[in-house]
């Protein structure tokens, strides 16, 4: 699949699940829920043991529904065992020129967090094609609209902080995707995976909503 089709996939669907799980198989099962929920991109944080494990199964489970990725990429070994595991994207905390020529050497998106202008300023000049604006809960709405102001071309996902409430100030605030962790998935730590799938259906409906009205 290239570039330009999953980062559309992405920002069609609008919102991105962000796992992290204490193993494998119950990263599967957040995952799973999610994509049940409407969810269009399941990033897999590499804090989960044997993330890789996971990228692979969910990879291999794709109906065409979502795609799978992975998350808390800090190098160009883990880019490369992520992708080498299935993962169609690669999201980091921070921005790293290395995983940036990796990736684009391997012809699959990079979507680095950064927060202030430098750094999104560097992050653009390598060519990414989606910049995730991390911690969104440190900023909220009114930075990322006013980050839009020198950079009116730049792609922006917020992460961190994201929930059913507000998803659609950030919407309104510029933002062609959502990123959500612990707000989306919190119900499967008790095993309550269809409180998941109930989440994540209203946070992309909410998305839906709020561009449909932008």
């Amino acid at each position: 699949m290239k570039q330009e089709e999953v980062v559309s996939t992405l920002t069609k669907g609008g919102v991105v699940a962000v796992i992290r799980a204490k193993s494998a198989p119950q990263a599967v099962k957040l995952g799973q829920a999610a994509a049940r929920g409407g969810i269009a991109g399941l990033e897999i944080a590499f804090t989960t043991p044997q993330a890789e494990e996971a990228i692979h199964q969910l990879f291999e489970a794709e109906d065409g529904s979502y795609l799978v990725g992975a998350g808390t990429v800090l190098d160009e070994e883990t880019a490369r065992l992520a992708i080498d595991s299935g993962a169609h994207f690669i999201v980091s905390p921070s921005f790293d020129a290395g995983v940036a020529s990796y990736c684009a050497s391997r012809g699959v998106p990079y979507i680095p967090g950064c927060l202030t202008p430098t750094e999104v300023r560097e992050a653009m000049k390598s060519g990414v094609p989606l910049i995730k604006i991390f911690p969104g809960s440190l900023t909220g709405p009114s930075y990322l609209k006013a980050l839009h102001g020198p950079f009116p071309e730049a792609k922006f996902m917020p992460s961190g902080g994201v929930s059913v409430d507000n998803v659609g100030e950030w919407v309104k605030a510029g933002a062609v995707a959502v990123s959500a962790g612990g707000s989306l998935t919190a119900p499967g730590e008790r095993g309550d995976y269809e409180g998941v799938t109930k989440i994540a259906s209203e946070m992309v409906a909410a998305f839906r909503a709020a561009k449909a009205n932008r």
